[in-house]
């Protein structure tokens, strides 16, 4: 559909469905108390398209009831209808519900909540003033309420009045769209909120974009991205957050498009493919703390095991156990820490044909083999798919016991996975059988010694296929959610130790970590791309999350392009400083390729395990705060308007400034916001707010500060995995004015920077 620059056709796809009518919410004509919470009877009034959106004069208003509750003392909910089994949601223990209360004045209604405070307002109808020409129409009744998550805070507004004359109308502030498609009869549900003129917008999921999200339009459909340099994402999360303090949650798995101040410039709005309202209106006053209510919603990602912030090494793929023998010593015969192995698309009979089951010629005693590895202190982590197809072995069995969800149709490709598996269908999830059958065959996997599975896919699913328990379309968005849940719940059972190696995403799923960053090109625009999706995922809930490191595929040529020197060495310091490390891609990813600058990767990978014992602490407030791991500058400083469109550099944890170069130029500008911060090389220290043009930058180093006065948990002696770690050894590094730079630490010599 081509875009029109217009409400009626780019939000309520009237040029699609010109038949459709839209109801519009008119002022609320009740209010009252219900066992602690308050329902608003509003009417909704019938208009078409008609040139422009007018009445249709022989349908009568109808009154729809919508509940307002206070779960938490930051947070409303407006909702018509709200599921609290809902895979979306883990309430946290500590939530405390408030009750509200209803008080009726001449011009509207103020709910108060149990302390007195206002929370809500909603306006009745006023009197239209006389026209003074009929060229016009008089204006129509439109819903008028305020809504206040943090009391005493600023008011979070319906859009009331985004229009240019009343028939031409660039947002609404409730609505309902019916029309009917493919001989069904549907309904969506609209709203909009009032956006400044300079407001800022952030969250959505893992946007590839630029960090303020104002003046975009975004489909929040589940897809594969096929890379890092689009507006397709693997991961959206239907979360958005506001720069005046507040966030939106849209308790809905339906596909919704969300419009951030762009179809109308003074509108947040979306349409939600969805005939219930489910909103989470969030409070908080900055960034940090509204994550932490929304969190508080929809979980907390739980702590992840040591071993994990090690150095992951894989490609796609190794073929065999004795390939991976050579390739683990030679890991430890030169000195690389590394603590996990991960063997992608190729451990099975045939390349890509997931059948959760070793090949016996290239891998003939599993078990033995990933003991072997573990008591070297490698864990092993294993690729898999939910797509099952045409010489599966297992397609037969999935079929005859549901497993699969029956298709209605021909099945359609539309992802990465070049098996072709997904054109038989993917595991139905919402099977619960489905789900114990799935569990007992990566069960067996993890048994035989697996640390990880990595739940590829998950994005797409067919959409003409019999899901068991949830339609398709409702399914779509949620299906990475139920898949991980699955994956990781059994990981976590089998070893003790939960998590799982991820790229779908849907609210919720940071419960279930870690996830990764797709299918980036290896090239300085795909490094680019994985850092701001980075950004967007941690500004959407998520506490860890990683990237392929140096990129996944070649440029041009997609397995056979190998990535350049300086490209390895600059993603690498990046991936160094990101939550966890894990080298893949299409070509050969190990240090010892790249001879000219492998030296200079062990110096950076002993950093990262110098560094581990900082990465742990800080994992701790990502599972108890709102803060992620990977942090946009807006965490730390949202009243600096400058932070809000910085996306290419990064706090890792509360005091690491992380400036990646991602040119072979050598240069960047650096953004140093207010404080002071030490140079990480040299000890100096720069007081900011201010920029810094750096040129002729060393290879070997990138542009790092560091909080004044922080106190930073190291490990001082160079090992090769964790299992060598004795954390009663940790030491504390102080960023004080005694600091000379790290190159001039005993600890830079000690581990072979100097």
């Amino acid at each position: 559909m081509k875009q029109l620059n217009d409400f009626l056709t780019d939000m309520a796809d009237l040029e699609v469905h010109p038949e459709a009518v839209i109801w519009r919410a008119g002022s609320a004509v009740k209010v009252q108390e219900a066992d602690g919470l308050v329902e608003i009877h509003i009417p909704f009034s019938a208009f078409s398209l008609q040139g422009n959106l007018k009445p249709v004069e022989a349908a009568s208003p109808e009154i729809r009831v919508i509940k307002l509750s206070c779960p938490e003392d930051e947070i409303l909910h407006l909702f018509t209808s709200h599921d609290p089994g809902s895979p979306m949601l883990s309430l946290h223990k500590d939530l405390l519900s408030d009750r509200l209360s209803v008080s009726e004045e001449k011009s509207c209604w103020r709910i108060n909540d149990s302390k007195g405070r206002l929370r809500a307002r909603f306006e009745k109808e006023r009197e239209t003033p006389a026209g003074w020409s009929d060229q016009i129409t008089d204006c129509f009744d439109s819903l008028k309420a305020d809504l206040y998550p943090s009391a005493g805070g600023a008011a979070v507004s319906f859009s009331t009045s985004d229009q240019f004359f009343p028939e031409k109308v660039e947002s609404l502030p409730l609505a309902y769209i019916t029309f009917n498609e493919d001989g069904q009869e549907k309904e969506s549900a609209l709203f909009s909120f009032q956006a400044e003129y300079d407001e800022h917008f952030a969250g959505t999921g893992e946007r590839f974009a630029a960090q303020d999200l104002r003046g975009r339009t975004i489909n929040l459909e589940n897809t594969d991205a096929m890379g890092v340099n689009s507006r397709r994402a693997y991961k959206n999360v239907p979360f958005y957050l506001s720069s005046r303090g507040y966030g939106i949650f849209i308790h809905s798995s339906a596909h919704i498009r969300l419009s951030l101040a762009d179809i109308s410039t003074r509108a947040a709005q979306a349409r939600i493919e969805d005939n219930e309202l489910d909103l989470f209106i969030i409070g908080g006053d900055n960034p940090e703390r509204i994550l932490n209510n929304y969190k508080k919603l929809s979980g907390y990602p739980p702590q992840l095991p040591l071993w994990s912030y090690g150095t992951w090494m894989s490609r796609m793929t190794y073929f065999s156990a004795d390939e991976i023998n050579d390739i683990c010593k030679r890991l430890r015969d030169e000195e690389y820490p590394c603590d996990l192995i991960h063997i992608d698309t190729g451990w099975f009979e045939k390349d890509w044909v997931c059948e959760w089951s070793f090949s016996r010629k290239n891998f003939p005693e599993p078990a033995a083999f990933m003991k072997a590895l573990k008591d070297q202190g490698f864990r092993i982590s294993l690729w898999q798919t939910p797509n099952i197809g045409e010489g599966n072995k297992l397609l037969k069995e999935a079929m005859d016991k549901r497993y699969l969800a029956p298709p209605k149709g021909e099945a359609v490709s539309s992802s990465s996975d070049f098996s072709g598996q997904d054109f038989g269908g993917q595991i139905d999830f919402t099977n619960p059988e489905a789900v114990n059958w799935y569990q007992s065959m990566i069960r067996d996997l993890l048994e035989k010694g697996a640390s990880v599975i990595k739940t590829d896919f998950g994005e797409n699913i067919q959409m003409n296929a019999d899901y068991l328990n949830m339609p398709p379309d409702k399914l779509h968005n949620l299906y990475g959610l139920l898949y991980q849940k699955a994956a990781f719940e059994e990981t976590q059972r089998s070893t003790d130790e939960g998590i799982i190696w991820a790229r779908a995403g849907w609210a919720g799923c940071q419960r279930y970590p870690l996830h990764w960053g797709g299918d980036a090109a290896a090239s300085w625009d795909g490094m680019a791309g994985s850092l701001r999706g980075g950004l967007h995922i941690g500004l959407s809930g998520f506490g860890y999350w990683s990237h392929d490191v140096p990129g996944f595929h070649g440029v041009p040529e997609f397995m056979n392009t190998p990535p350049e020197d300086d490209l390895y060495m600059r993603w690498t310091q990046f991936g160094v400083f990101s939550s966890h490390l894990r080298y893949h891609g299409t070509s050969a990813r190990e240090p010892w390729h790249f001879p000219k600058i492998a030296s200079s990767i062990r110096k950076w990978l002993r950093l990262r395990y110098y560094l581990i014992p900082y990465f742990v602490e800080q994992a701790k407030s990502v599972s108890e705060s709102g803060y992620p791991f990977l942090r946009a500058m807006i965490l730390h400083h949202p009243e600096d308007s400058v932070c809000w469109n910085i996306d290419d550099q990064f706090f890792c944890g509360n005091d690491f400034l992380v400036c990646p170069v991602m040119n072979s130029r050598n240069e960047r500008k650096v953004y140093l916001p207010e404080g002071e911060w030490v140079d990480f090389w040299t000890g100096e220290v720069i007081k900011g707010p201010r920029w810094l043009d750096l040129k002729n930058i060393p290879l070997e180093q990138m542009p790092l500060y560091v909080r004044k006065a922080a106190e930073i948990p190291i490990y001082p002696e160079a090992v090769l995995s964790t299992d060598e770690m004795d954390m009663e050894k940790i030491e504390t590094l102080s960023m004080d004015s005694d600091f000379p730079g790290w190159l001039k630490l005993p600890a830079a010599s000690a581990l072979g920077w100097t």
